[in-house]
């Protein structure tokens, strides 16, 4: 099985995917229904055990652990059973 971090170093780096058109939904406690959704275009980094998000003041880091689904152009592509 393909984990989230591989597939998401595939779309970031294969020229025939464009990563702006990717979202990643993520367990986020305290947001809305617990989860929160991010595009493509605000993830900054893809560090080995997290993301790197632009979250307007500040850089978020988002454990891989806690990315739930992978979208690309709004078509499931990866996904892990949410608790």
């Amino acid at each position: 099985m393909r984990t989230s971090h591989r597939l998401l170093l595939r779309f970031y780096h294969d020229p025939g995917y464009d990563f702006s058109r990717i979202e990643v939904e993520y367990a986020d406690r305290g947001a809305p229904g617990d989860r929160s959704t991010v595009h493509g275009d605000r993830v900054v980094a893809l560090d080995a055990q997290y993301l790197e998000v632009d979250a307007g003041t500040h850089v978020a880091c988002i454990p891989y652990h806690r990315v739930r689904r992978i979208l690309y152009d709004g078509e499931i592509v990866w996904e892990r059973d949410w608790p």
